[in-house]
């Protein structure tokens, strides 16, 4: 497993570079990100929402004061892609996260270049994204992960396909929505709890 994460580490991008990485690919050369066909549009539409977050979540005062607390070191090893709904609206909120403590060095790679890792983290046996995994970062020691999605996001959309049959573009319009009301906040909880939760 250390080898697999030290490889990763060495693909790593920092927050900002990934963001630029991605802006750059899109406005240039989009099959750099390897992207499926029909992705494209997801990818743009996820460029837009993270220039809009970027500039608007906050970090709980409560939350911010708790992270500053945080006892180790850290590397938040988060797996993502540019198309993936779920990891635009986490990410953003991640990174202020991180920006808000000394204490915790944010790094993103992508899911589709680092295979074996994310063989590593499957969610109910899928390569689902994005996931955060944390690593001591003296040791490289994974000590939790969280991902891919809030629980109140899960349950949105296991309710919606509980509905419906299947998770469709109508339940993604929901699942944003959802999103867009909770403003980051469960992600803010959850992340947090992981963390006062390592051993």
């Amino acid at each position: 497993m250390k080898n697999i994460i030290t490889q990763s580490l060495e693909k790593s991008y920092t927050y900002q570079q990934y963001r630029t990485f991605v802006t750059t690919a899109l406005e240039t050369d989009p099959s750099i990100l390897e992207l499926q066909e029909d992705y494209l549009p997801y990818a743009e539409l996820n460029e837009v929402r993270m220039n809009r977050l970027d500039k608007t979540v906050t970090i709980d005062t409560e939350i911010q004061a708790k992270l500053q607390q945080l006892k180790g070191a850290y590397i938040w090893l988060v797996l993502s892609e540019s198309w993936c709904g779920d990891a635009a609206q986490v990410l953003p909120v991640v990174n202020k996260m991180a920006e808000a403590t000394k204490q915790v060095d944010l790094v993103v790679v992508f899911r589709d270049q680092n295979n074996d890792l994310m063989e590593e983290f499957l969610t109910n046996g899928g390569k689902a994204i994005p996931k955060l995994i944390v690593l001591d970062k003296n040791t490289l020691e994974v000590l939790g992960d969280w991902g891919p999605r809030p629980f109140g996001a899960q349950k949105t959309v296991d309710d919606y396909k509980a509905e419906h049959g299947q998770f469709d573009d109508q339940g993604i319009v929901v699942l944003q929505k959802w999103y867009a009301k909770d403003k980051g906040q469960s992600v803010q909880r959850e992340v947090l709890e992981l963390m006062n939760g390592l051993k």
